[in-house]
């Protein structure tokens, strides 16, 4: 379907791990989507390969994007298509101002092949996004994330995705170091995006805590375990595993995946049983 990011099967690995061992997701347009799950489980993984950091390796799988291969395309080609993440740990580039990051991010998401989108044009939009972001125009004089502080660096990334108007926004831990206010202050600016874009942008927000998700209402949360989505549901999904946590969820996955691998035994066998539950 256009509009559709859709991972099939996807298997990544780091050297000689296996880190991704078959997830499918399908997300939408219009549509949020939580990922959530335990350290380790995958969840930073799948958002590094969606943009393209090469240190991970797919083994095995496809991601397609509106229907082309996304894994084929580089990553300035991925931005320039509509896809943005916002990292769990913004990096800091000295030398390089806010305002003539986001002029070149912007030029380049917008088409302008041989040079920059006018600067009145850029102003205009910018002062309009700032707001969004909860920010003022003195940090578009800063280096990019240089000395911001963790709230600054997570609102920054906020002003980037406004900018660029992306197709699909991947949150990773956006709110990782974030306190109660720094929480709700991102969440709002996430929120207004989305509501702004009226259809037309989708999200997956990937995180550890359901606390964000009292700000943001996903239309599907998905639990991800041992590099493997093996829950989805609804957005109760994410308050039940605020009252259970993981550890229940881990034993369920591990109760039908040993009962999976014995049905497969027995088949190899020549045989063929029902399990019961």
């Amino acid at each position: 379907m256009q509009g559709n990011l859709s991972i099939r099967d996807l298997h990544v690995a780091i050297e000689d791990r296996l880190i991704l061992k078959g997830v499918n997701l399908e997300l939408g347009r219009g549509q949020s989507h939580a990922l959530m799950g335990p350290y380790g489980s995958g969840k930073s993984t799948l958002a590094n390969v969606l943009m393209g950091n090469p240190f991970y390796q797919v083994v095995k799988g496809e991601v397609l994007y509106n229907e082309e291969d996304l894994l084929a395309m580089a990553p300035d080609e991925r931005a320039r298509k509509g896809l943005f993440i916002a990292f769990q740990y913004p990096v800091a580039i000295p030398g390089v101002t806010m305002a003539s990051f986001l002029r070149t991010a912007v030029s380049g998401r917008r088409g302008y092949e041989k040079e920059l989108m006018p600067i009145a044009e850029f102003q205009k939009q910018l002062k309009a996004k700032l707001a969004i972001a909860q920010l003022d125009m003195s940090i578009v004089g800063r280096y990019v994330n240089e000395g911001f502080s963790g709230g600054e660096k997570k609102r920054a990334e906020i002003l980037q995705m406004a900018m660029l108007e992306p197709e699909f926004a991947i949150m990773d831990e956006t709110d990782s170091g974030l306190d109660i206010d720094g929480v709700r202050i991102v969440s709002e600016g996430i929120n207004k995006l989305f509501e702004d874009a009226k259809g037309n942008m989708g999200i997956l927000l990937i995180t550890h805590y359901s606390r964000i998700l009292h700000y943001i209402k996903p239309t599907q949360v998905h639990v991800i375990h041992d590099g493997r989505v093996v829950v989805s549901g609804g957005p109760e999904l994410a308050e039940e595993l605020e009252q259970v946590g993981y550890e229940k969820i881990k034993e369920q996955h591990e109760v039908i995946s040993s009962e999976v691998e014995e049905v497969g035994a027995v088949r190899r066998a020549g045989k063929v049983f029902w399990v019961q539950h």
